[in-house]
């Protein structure tokens, strides 16, 4: 197992945060949240140029035929600069499509970029239930996945409530789970089609698109996608949103370094003393325990998928602490102007109170690490 970074994903990534840097991302986002949502970039043209839309189809289907260290790569640059980009959503349900072998709808335009999916996030069974479930929008009590009526060949309706789903207001088509027959099956919904409501809504931070998505009778296409990739999904997304959480801790990361040698106090720089230095060191130690883990997943979708679960579900966990660390720690480091709209610390914050409760959450993804370790002990 090699987990150093290729020549061409070298590339992908300077690519990536080259292309990121031509745009003002950060005083868009300070801006919407003062109320001009139209200061946010539109993202989507420079993701379709750079064929990240396509990046987990295959080339049959108009892809590029990357792997899920790849998406990671890109998600990661998108995090260290508050990129509003709909690839959190898109992907995941690319992947599900990709995996259908009777093939699947809107695949070409998907890969170009010319329509958008969006990926209804349901969880599979662990160790805690024995359900396949959704997040809810209020409470902690996970609902049941959205259940399907069959309706004809390859065809069902599908009936649910699925909240707080990422990249869903605007996209084309919605991709997920639905039970039908007490099974899972994946679906593909169109998002004009009758039946089918998106609510847009704003949590926190402005650059993330979220929507809540109610499907009544909603008339879906039925997929042959693996239930094991219908649960890959689930865990792919994890891995993307970990991926773009530590992209977010590098940039709290050099910021906040930067300021503690250049800000002095008492003739020093602050950087020299212990207890700026030693939460800074602790950041560091998240950052390179969540990216070893991130790689690992990012290896173990193709060199081991029965490793996938966990190893997703570990670098979430971990991720998703790092990033509020760093968050906290770059609001503390840059004292008083740390927590004003003079400085970006605040909006990394909220993406880091966001990203911790999205898709299960944190706590979820670490239930998940804790309940395989429990098994292996029982087991030894």
């Amino acid at each position: 197992m090699n987990l150093a970074l290729s020549d061409e994903q070298v590339f992908l990534r300077e690519a990536a945060r080259g292309a990121l840097s031509r745009f003002k991302t950060l005083e868009g986002a300070r801006e919407a949240l003062d109320g001009n949502a139209d200061a946010l970039p539109d993202l989507w043209p420079t993701a379709k140029e750079a064929g990240w839309t396509g990046m987990l189809l295959d080339e049959s289907h108009g892809g590029a035929g990357l792997d899920a260290f790849d998406a990671m790569l890109v998600l990661s640059e998108c995090g260290r600069v508050l990129a509003g980009i709909a690839l959190l959503g898109h992907l995941p349900a690319t992947a599900i499509l990709n995996d259908a072998p009777g093939g699947a709808p809107m695949l070409a335009e998907l890969a170009s970029g010319e329509k958008r999916a969006a990926y209804l996030p349901v969880s599979p069974p662990d160790d805690l239930s024995d359900t396949w479930s959704v997040d809810a929008a209020r409470g902690l009590a996970r609902p049941a996945a959205p259940l399907a009526t069959a309706s004809g060949e390859g065809q069902a309706s599908v009936t649910g409530e699925l909240a707080f789903v990422p990249d869903a207001p605007g996209a084309e088509v919605l991709v997920g789970v639905a039970i039908l027959d007490g099974k899972p099956v994946g679906v593909a919904i169109e998002g004009d089609a009758s039946g089918v409501a998106v609510e847009a809504l704003t949590r926190y931070d402005s650059t993330r698109s979220l929507g809540h998505v109610s499907l009544k009778d909603a008339p879906a296409t039925l997929l042959d996608t693996p239930v094991e990739a219908l649960a890959g999904a689930w865990y792919l997304a994890q891995a993307l949103i970990a991926a773009e959480s530590l992209g977010s801790v590098e940039t709290a990361l050099d910021v906040s370094v930067a300021y503690a040698k250049e800000r002095f106090t008492f003739g020093r720089a602050i950087g020299s003393y212990q207890a700026v230095k030693h939460s800074l060191t602790e950041v560091l130690r998240q950052l390179e325990n969540g990216r070893s883990l991130l790689y690992y997943a990012g290896w173990a979708r193709g060199g081991g998928p029965g490793e996938f679960p966990l190893a997703a579900s570990a670098a979430r966990s971990v991720a998703g602490r790092a990033l509020d660390t760093a968050a906290r720690t770059m609001i503390s480091v840059h004292g008083g102007i740390g927590a004003t709209w003079e400085h970006d610390a605040p909006l990394y914050f909220r993406r880091a109170q966001l990203s911790r409760r999205l898709l299960g959450g944190t706590a979820k993804a670490t239930d998940r690490v804790a309940g395989e370790l429990i098994l292996q002990a029982d087991a030894a």
